[in-house]
This record gives structure tokens, sequence and C-alpha cells, in this order.
């Protein structure tokens, strides 16, 4: 079943072109790749003394969608939020009651926004709430996750690392077990997509560097950079950056789509590393075969090479695959 899509505005005014010179329908339709009925009912409905204004047939068009649309929420609904927030009911509250005895509902979320626009025009609605702070943004201004000392964000990170045309370039994370229950150090190359994988048992920043450096420092000049995201057990980036003789940067706060190759590569490890796994009893050798496993796997982005087959272009290719 095909959708109909209405016409645009710009082809309203390439109607009132090729009509103004006298086109037939059939040729109409078949410039604008529309059926020739949706173009005969447009002209039917908005020629004027024989000839069709695109900027009117537009006016018409939006007024013929405003008069259809209804509002989400009746007026009689909006007027029973209102009286039952009066009552000291919470947002939350009204809403859940709406959904079980009314047929029509209303988010918490649109009760809140109902309660500001209700304040910014005099009301006093928003007197009723138990909690009266200003509401924050949910993501954006502010990092909860605390300040990393002399971070370089992702933006000063050279544009050949963006390209995965060299092999050296890594990306960093950690994978918590049930319940906190220890985590994997997470290591990805962005080129080859390998992965290097430690056993931490937290996230303390002491043990990620020793982590770090033990998994990568057998690589010499194939660690070129490295990216992480913005958890405190980074904190000891320099010190990562110092020994491995490497540039360390940061992806934005809430941005894990700069480091997707890395949350990609974590999706895999979770196969062998379950969320409902206790990682405090994950062994050395469980480790060794997840990671055989994953580095042998032929891949589709690397037209179905292996990690290990595309590193294997590089002289350390047997120590990453050991």
């Amino acid at each position: 079943m095909t959708t109909y899509n209405q016409l645009t505005q710009l082809e309203r005014y390439q109607i009132q072109v090729w009509s103004a010179r006298n086109d037939t329908i059939t040729e109409i339709a078949a410039e604008l790749g529309r059926h020739k009925s949706t173009i005969s009912r447009e002209l039917r409905r908005n020629r004027q003394s024989g000839e069709y204004c695109a900027e009117a047939a537009q006016r018409q068009a939006v007024s013929r969608r405003r008069a259809k649309a209804r509002p989400r929420v009746t007026p009689l609904v909006r007027a029973l939020v209102k009286h039952k927030l009066r009552q000291d009911w919470s947002p939350e509250q009204v809403s859940l009651w709406l959904a079980a005895n009314k047929p029509q509902r209303a988010s918490h979320t649109w009760i809140y926004r109902l309660i500001a626009a209700d304040k910014q025009a005099g009301g006093s609605l928003h007197k009723h709430l138990r909690c009266r702070k200003k509401r924050r943004k949910k993501y954006g201004s502010q990092d909860k996750r605390g300040q990393i000392k002399d971070r370089v964000f992702i933006d000063k990170r050279p544009p050949v690392v963006e390209a995965r045309s060299r092999l050296g370039d890594w990306e960093i994370d950690t994978i918590i077990g049930a319940k906190h229950s220890g985590a994997l150090l997470s290591l990805t190359e962005r080129k080859s997509l390998a992965i290097l994988l430690a056993k931490l048992n937290g996230c303390l920043a002491e043990e990620v560097i020793n982590a770090t450096i033990g998994l990568l420092s057998e690589l010499g000049d194939q660690v070129l950079t490295i990216t992480s995201d913005n958890g405190k057990e980074f904190s000891g980036h320099a010190e990562i950056a110092r020994v491995l003789e490497t540039e360390f940067y940061f992806a934005h706060p809430y941005s894990p789509y700069e480091r997707g190759t890395n949350e990609n590569a974590n999706g895999l490890v979770r196969q062998y590393f379950p969320k409902d796994r206790d990682f405090s009893t994950i062994t050395q050798e469980e480790l060794i075969f997840a990671m055989e496993r994953l580095n042998n796997r032929p891949r589709k982005k690397l037209g179905m090479l292996t990690p290990n087959q595309v590193l294997c272009g590089i002289k350390h290719c047997v120590a990453l695959a050991s």
C-alpha cells in the first residue's frame, strides 16, 4: 500500500507555471512524478476564475489541515487535569489515574508542560506541586560525572582518525558486571575492529592505567591515539599517554556515537559476558577465548575479512591474536 504525501509549496509553484503554459494534467503529473488524479484534484480545488495560484493553494491546504486536526488532549480532560492538580495530586498521579479511568490519556511530561504554560500566564497550578524547584533539562549543560583534569576533546583529534585509513587509533571503555561485580577494560582499533579485553576488579583509575598499558605496550608505534568517554576511571589519561607515547582524547559528554566502534564492540563482547554475569568470576582463559573468537570472526565492514587478517599487515599481529 503506497503512502500519499501532500504536495509541497515548491510543487505548487511548479504546477502554477506549467498550468499557465497550458500543459495537460498528464504532462504535469509526469514532470512531478505524481499521479494525475493528485494534480487533477489540486487544480479542481484551488483554481479561482480559471487560474491556479500557488500561494493561495498553499494557504487553503494549510487551513484545511488545521481544520481537520483534533487536539491531542480534549478541553474536558484538560479541565479534569487542572482540577486534580488543584487537589494537590502530582502530575504522575494524575497521569496514572487517567490511564486507569478515562479513555484519553495525558503523560506526566505533558502535564508538567501544562503547569509551566499556566505559570507563565500567571496561573497558580505550580503552587500545588510538592517540589517547586526549577526543573532542569535532563541532558546538556551539566556533566554529572565530574571533571577530569587536562582533558583534550575529540575536536582536536587529527582528521585522519575519522578516515580509518591507518592502524593504531583506539577507542576505550569499561564494561560493568552484574551488580557492579567487577568490570572489563575494552579496547577497539578503529580500522581493523580488533578487540582487546582485560579484567578489572573495579573501575579505579590506577587499575585502568595498568590494564591499558599492559594491553597496548607491546604494540609500539601502532598506538597513535586513544579516545575514551568521560568516566572518572580515565582520569589517569596523562600517565597512559606518557608511557605509551600516544595522544589521548575524550568524546563529548552524552555522545556515545563519537565512540561508535567501541560501543558496537562492547555489544559483541556481551555475547560472551552477558549483563547478568558476575565479572569477578571471569578467568583469563575466558578472556583469551572471547578475544580469539571475536578477532577471527569475518566482519561485513571489513569486506568479510577478520580483524586479525587486517592486522596481519603489521608485525605485531601475532601478539594481538594471542
